[in-house]
């Protein structure tokens, strides 16, 4: 079993060198470091390597460019820390490995072998280890095969005694059987729910004092927020989409150019799995017709999962071999053994797609309506430049607007306004940043439409008046009217339960729960009702305010939890791994400090600052 975690760990490693050395391709990678510098520091006897602290950084910078959008400079990564997480990354693995070389541990070399063999990496055509292309991918990352094989034999090493110092860490049973009773402890009560319609006299229309007071009570509900006053020009494509004019030659021109998109020939679902010879395709082959054995038990036999061997929809044309042998089956079935560049095959077709034919008159309509589409946003873009020398010379908006196919307007801008040219996301940006410092610049929407504007004057928060907030503030005091009534109403049925009655006699509709748990929802009822429900003891009440309406519940049963269910088995499988996890990780934190320690950290300052240097 600890073999079978070894092996599989340091396949991790192998794929994650690997991974670094492609991603060392570009940037860093590609050029290096200049000078002789290669190390950042030491651990013990271990260097910590230079370009790969450069590698790791420019990963978690694009990391944080493709979660956000944003590229991330460096300045603002080190106020993050992000460098010092990088670093301090790289010193910990080289406390490990320094400790596993300082006692010993290490990997032969049928092992290194082994594991570059098996790297998919760097296979050739015919999907097995390549000596030519292994030496090619390690050229490129700058590397020799002694080079790699040495960090693979470490990296394995160093694996192994993570996997010792981790391995077998179990969740205490106590903490573990808590949280599980916590999580799955359930209850079984009684609610009634009281509306409006229950009421003996409706609510009615408040008086114009109620209304001032309601209104002066709750003044923040009815504040404007901050308004920002624009002026802003805009022109897009769908407004001067009319203006394209379209013959039938441009039509039947791009209908030409896009036949194949119309006109799809017949295609397969395929899968295709390779042989090392005829004979083993055919015993394969005959296994599946006689049923002792399966298509997919063949694919893991040889070490594969089914997308290893998917060749998505292919038409014959674009299947160099076996094509008519494939195209020949009028159902999904199985053909071959079929020769092929890699080898004698089996080829699974999971599904046949008809050929689709859209003629140019049926097509006509949508050629017409994406080519207008088309020019109209190269129409536009070609205003661009135009608009710039217009506003460079001082044209005003109302200007441009009148020189331009641009058109003037104004809005009242706040946060969150998704109506007309603010329900972009560009407008909304510019909205927010305007000074009114600033000079109006053309800038671009995501439909391919431009704008310029101008801040002309910020509004702060303030009441909306009275009148115009009188329907909302008339609404507001009516669900809030309602729910005091409802909350003295519910007061009096609560008195009676506290008395000793059953909440089933107190003559309203009522709904049973059953086996409730903290994480249950509950239909027309807010979410705190579960949470006020579990604060209970068995016989007691509570009132909870149901968003316009009020609810009474009464708690019948505390119930453990059910640990013969499903759901609860899986729930302790998944607290117990999660704390397993937890504490291994802790177990390897605090082993790898008590190594740095011993082992000692001395950092190449100005190495770093070299590698800083590099980024933007």
């Amino acid at each position: 079993m600890a073999r079978g975690k070894g092996t599989n760990a340091s396949k991790i490693f192998v794929w994650i060198i690997l991974i670094l050395i492609m991603v060392g391709l570009v940037g860093f990678g590609a050029t290096g470091l200049s000078g002789t510098v290669r190390s950042i520091g030491k651990v013990g006897d271990v260097d910590i390597d230079v370009n790969r602290y450069a590698r790791e950084l420019e990963q978690e910078l694009r990391a944080f460019q493709a979660q956000t959008g944003q590229p991330m400079t460096l300045a603002q990564a080190q106020a993050f820390g992000i460098d010092q997480g990088v670093l301090q990354r790289l010193v910990r693995t080289a406390a490990v490995e320094n400790e596993a070389k300082r006692i010993g541990l290490s990997v032969g070399d049928e092992e290194v072998r082994r594991q570059v063999v098996a790297t998919q990496a760097f296979a050739g055509a015919n999907g097995s280890f390549d000596r030519d292309s292994y030496e090619f991918a390690l050229d490129r990352a700058g590397l020799t095969p002694a080079v790699f094989e040495a960090s693979v034999r470490a990296d394995t090493a160093r694996s192994l005694l993570q996997i010792a110092v981790s391995n077998g860490v179990n969740a205490p049973g106590a903490y573990a059987d808590t949280l599980v009773e916590f999580t799955g402890e359930r209850r079984s009560f009684a609610w009634i729910e009281l509306t409006a319609d229950l009421l003996e006299t409706p609510v009615g229309v408040p008086s114009d004092a109620d209304i001032q007071a309601h209104y002066d009570d709750n003044i923040a509900a009815f504040t404007l927020p901050e308004t920002r006053e624009l002026t802003y020009v805009w022109l897009s494509p769908d407004a001067i989409i009319d203006q394209i004019e379209l013959d039938e030659a441009d039509l039947q021109t791009v209908y030409d150019e896009r036949w194949d998109e119309f006109n799809i020939p017949e295609r397969r679902l395929l899968e295709r799995l390779i042989f090392d010879s005829d004979e083993s395709a055919l015993a394969a082959l005959q296994a599946i017709i006689d049923g002792t054995s399966t298509f997919e038990q063949q694919v893991t036999a040889r070490g594969l999962n089914l997308a290893d061997i998917d060749l998505g929809d292919v038409a014959e044309a674009d299947l160099d071999d076996g094509g008519p042998e494939v195209f020949a089956l009028t159902e999904p079935g199985i053909v071959g053994p079929i020769e092929t560049d890699l080898g004698p095959a089996l080829i699974r077709v999971n599904a046949i797609l008809a050929a689709q034919e859209t003629s140019f008159d049926a097509a006509r309509d949508q050629l017409r309506d994406e080519l207008a589409a088309d020019r109209a946003r190269r129409n536009v873009a070609d205003q661009i430049d135009d608009v710039d020398d217009l506003l460079a010379g001082g044209a005003t908006l109302a200007e441009l607007a009148q020189e331009t196919d641009m058109v003037l307007g104004k809005i009242g801008w706040v946060q969150g306004n998704d109506e007309g040219i603010a329900a972009y996301e560009e407008f909304a940006n510019a909205a927010a940043q305007a000074t009114t410092e600033d000079f109006p610049e053309v800038l671009t929407l995501d439909d391919g439409g431009i704008f310029a504007l101008q801040l002309d004057a910020i509004v702060p928060p303030r009441p909306e008046p009275l009148d115009e907030a009188r329907a909302r503030v008339i609404a507001s005091w009516q669900v809030q009217e309602t729910t005091r009534r409802l909350m003295e109403q519910a007061q009096v049925l609560t008195a009676e339960l506290n008395a000793g009655a059953r909440l089933g006699s107190l003559g309203y509709p009522s709904t049973v729960e059953t086996n409730i748990t903290r994480s249950d929802f509950i239909q027309r009822a807010v979410p705190t009702l579960i949470t006020e429900v579990f604060a209970l003891e068995p016989g007691g009440s509570v009132i909870v305010d149901n968003e316009g309406g009020v609810i009474i519940a009464q708690l019948a049963a505390v119930l453990p939890a059910d640990t013969e269910d499903p759901e609860t088995k899986r729930l302790a499988d998944a607290i117990n791994e999660g704390i397993a996890q937890g504490i291994a990780q802790d177990t390897l934190a605090a082993f790898s400090q008590a190594m740095e320690r011993q082992a000692g950290i001395s950092i190449n300052q100005s190495a770093l600052n070299a590698v800083h240097a590099q980024f933007p």
